[in-house]
């Protein structure tokens, strides 16, 4: 591990210096790319030095405490140094472990966010709506952007499906944990015996697919043209703005019809459609990994779930991690740093723990 900090020091020192070339400064994209990896290194490099600086303390009070003749004023001073020394090096070592584990390339992208109405009709159609908002709100308090890219809205004000992008620097980070089923538990305003209902919502989180890693032929695509539906609306039904473009060799297909603009539905349609494919590239790279998001998204089934919403206990569970929270309305409210940075800590555990198996 220390080899690797050293080098990982080395290289953040030689960066350093690069960017105060002339060359490298006229160079945009150098520029940046250096910028980039910098930043990736500085909390690496200013934790170990850090532990370094922690391990020359201990040092220096071990020499104290085996000189002779120390008075004991002296003495005590260097023992609690010594020991204050040793706690920031086991403490330094963790941090550091987590730090060296290796970053998710897709971290840093915009994504896509696709929610659908699972079982339960109106009702999870509503939740649906319920779920963009928590996210729209959350994704506000972050300083992201918001773009819808398709929606299919119901008579009651609800989703049956709607997909969206979320732009701003780290959104994959935080929000690829949401993918899955995700469940509620209340009274319908339609259900006159005040009996409390389950209905499911699924959530699909996609990194951004860039243009250099999917390459599509246009002769693959059939892309048709319809007239625009939903709840209502002066422009519903007018013109033939919504796009529906079909892949042929895998049976994609994706919709949009948010935008006036049938080029702008196209291309917002283009995104969505390439962010899906790189998204199956990978799962065929990684048969573990399709595995694994096929049992989070899962078929939208009651039983399946990875987060209950329970509004007569003003509850949320995050099953994966046995996480209960008594704030629901806080939550939906986009306030949902404390049930993400509690799945971060314990992804990176169980990555920590694989590490050292």
């Amino acid at each position: 591990m220390f080899d690797r900090l050293e080098a990982t020091e080395k290289r953040f020192e030689d960066i350093n210096i690069s960017l105060c070339d002339a060359n490298i400064i006229s160079d945009q994209e150098t520029y940046k790319k250096l910028m980039k990896e910098l930043k990736n290194l500085t909390p690496i490099v200013e934790k170990y030095r850090k532990y370094k600086k922690a391990k020359q303390s201990l040092s220096e009070a071990k020499d104290i405490l085996s000189e002779s003749g120390v008075d004991r004023e002296l003495k005590e001073m260097a023992e609690a140094e010594a020991e204050a020394a040793k706690e920031d090096i086991e403490k330094i070592s963790e941090e550091l472990k987590i730090l060296l584990l290796p970053q998710d390339p897709n971290d840093e992208r915009n994504v896509i966010v696709e929610i659908r109405g699972g079982a339960g009709g109106d009702e999870a159609a509503l939740f649906s709506g319920v779920l963009f908002r928590m996210y729209t709100m959350y994704a506000e308090a972050k300083r992201w952007k918001v773009e819808i890219l398709n929606s299919n809205e119901t008579q009651l004000g609800g989703f049956k499906e709607i997909s969206f992008m979320i732009s701003g620097e780290g959104a994959y980070s935080r929000l690829k944990y949401e993918s899955g089923v995700h469940r509620v538990q209340r009274v319908p305003e339609t259900e006159a015996q005040g009996r409390v209902h389950t209905s499911t919502v699924t959530v699909a989180v996609l990194p951004e697919a860039e243009d250099v890693e999917i390459d599509i032929n246009p002769a693959d695509l059939q892309i048709d043209t319809y007239r625009s539906g939903g709840a209502g609306g002066q422009h519903v039904n007018k013109t033939e703005s919504a796009i529906r473009i079909t892949h042929i060799p895998t049976g994609v297909v994706v919709e949009c019809q948010d935008e006036r603009s049938q080029y702008k539905n196209k291309d917002k349609a283009m995104k969505v459609l390439k962010s899906r494919l790189l998204e199956a590239k990978r799962e065929e790279q990684n048969s573990a990994v399709a595995q694994e998001r096929k049992m989070q998204v899962g078929t939208g089934d009651r039983s399946e779930r990875i987060r209950t919403y329970n509004y007569p206990q003003s509850r949320v569970t995050d099953h994966r991690i046995g996480l209960t929270l008594y704030r629901l309305t806080d939550i939906l409210n986009g306030n949902i740093d404390e049930v993400i940075d509690a799945l971060v800590t314990a992804d990176r555990a169980a990555k920590l723990a694989g590490s050292e198996e």
